[in-house]
Order: structure tokens, then sequence, then C-alpha cells
């Protein structure tokens, strides 16, 4: 389970539990579930855990995808490449500073069109800024850089190929 995942399973004295360790909340979301599916089954072997973890990985990206979808429709936000709205889904994830890391940007991006609107400026693209300001925090690979210096370096990176 722990190679198929890359997350640590701890079994300790305590009845009925198992705690899973992995700083990548998405890696645990897979393990969590697909544990839950092996207990419930029952057939718990090499090739069945392997199995069952690549059919709940490409649920749990499916997952993201239509979360990413739902959001920027809810926001009315168009035109953004998939692999940006892959992005917005991964945050439904994350959390920072305990608060989960869609919520906190769909909150960004209504106030920053609000203030936009206030403003006299672009609310639209008010929203988009402030649905993507924290997209660094959901990074394919980890990094000693800050978030936000990986969401540029991420949207430089991809510019070419992604209409912002």
């Amino acid at each position: 389970m722990e190679a198929a995942t890359g997350v640590d399973l701890i079994v300790d004295d305590t009845p009925e539990a198992i705690l899973l360790s992995c700083f990548d909340p998405l890696r645990r979301e897979i393990a969590r579930l697909s544990l839950q599916r092996l207990v419930t089954d029952g057939r718990i072997h090499p090739a069945r855990i392997e199995e069952v973890v690549e059919k709940t990985r490409k649920q749990i990206e499916e997952q993201v995808m239509e979360i990413g979808e739902r959001t920027v429709i809810d926001l009315g936000i168009h035109g953004l490449h998939k692999e940006l709205v892959r992005m917005v889904g991964r945050m439904r994830y994350r959390s920072s500073y305990g608060q989960n890391l869609l919520m906190h940007s769909r909150e960004t991006a209504n106030l920053c069109a609000t203030m936009a609107a206030e403003l006299g400026l672009n609310p639209k693209l008010a929203k988009r800024a402030g649905l993507l300001h924290d997209i660094g925090k959901v990074p394919d690979e980890e990094s000693e850089l800050s978030h936000a210096l990986l969401g540029l370096n991420w949207l430089k990176n991809t510019a070419k190929i992604l209409p912002l």
C-alpha cells in the first residue's frame, strides 16, 4: 500500500485506527479511499491493492476536474485552459492557515470583483486574478520556492500554451 500510494501507514495499538502520513493531501486522500475500499471488500493482496489504488487515483483526478469546472462556471470565469481548471480543482484538497484553499480563493475572487467594480476597473479580470492568486500552493512537485514564485514560474513556463 505504501509503495502504491507514496503514503506512510502507521499502525499502532489503538484498535481500528490507522494513521496515514504524507505531505501531499491528494496522495493522502487516494490512500484513505483505497484503504477504505480494500477493508470493505476484504480482499487485500498486492495485485488488488495496485488495482484499487489506480482506480481511486483516476476517480480523484476526475473529481478534481469536475470541482475545477464547477468552480469556474459558478464564478463566471470563461476561457481558462483545462490545466488551470485542474489546478483550481486541486485547491479543494489543500488548506492554508486552517482554511480550505478553494473556498479561500473563491471568496477572494468575489471580493476582488466587488472591489474592482467599486473602483471602476474590470471585475471579470479581477475575479480571475483573485481565483488564481494562490495557484502556486498546489504544485505537482515540491519546491523550496514561495507559493507566489511557484505560481509565477508555473504561469511563465506554460504561458505559451495557456490562454490566460
